[in-house]
């Protein structure tokens, strides 16, 4: 194992499945040497979401690095933005809309694991 410094702006932006408007980049991940965590950088442009869905056996550690946006955890919905951290436990429903007039960017940290599955509620 090295250490890996890069710049995140060379990270290919890809499209969320099923998601409008948003974009993923794995900033560090398995390809990286990273054994135990993955962080990746989501971007979801103004009027854009990702639908509700839940991963029975992952946690989600977040940050938003700017703009605003709700994101629908379970039965709640919270408005958060650019200095807030978010905790996701495992097997919550969650999804994320972005009704502003400017994109917002948040971080997210997930664990390396072969049980990674996403089970969509929605469309």
């Amino acid at each position: 194992m090295k250490p890996v410094v890069k710049q995140g702006a060379s990270v290919e932006a890809r499209p969320v499945e099923r998601g409008e408007k948003a974009f993923i980049q794995v900033l560090i991940g398995p390809e990286d040497g990273a054994p135990h965590f993955i962080t990746r950088k989501f971007t979801i442009l103004p009027g854009g979401r990702i639908p509700k869905h839940k991963h029975p056996s992952i946690e989600h550690e977040q940050y938003v690095l700017s703009g605003r946006m709700k994101i629908y955890l379970g039965d709640e919905v919270r408005e958060v933005a650019a200095g807030q951290a978010v905790y996701i436990p495992p097997d919550t429903p969650h999804a994320y809309v972005n009704e502003g007039d400017e994109p917002v960017e948040f971080l997210c940290v997930i664990p390396k694991t072969n049980a990674y599955a996403t089970e969509w509620l929605e469309d």
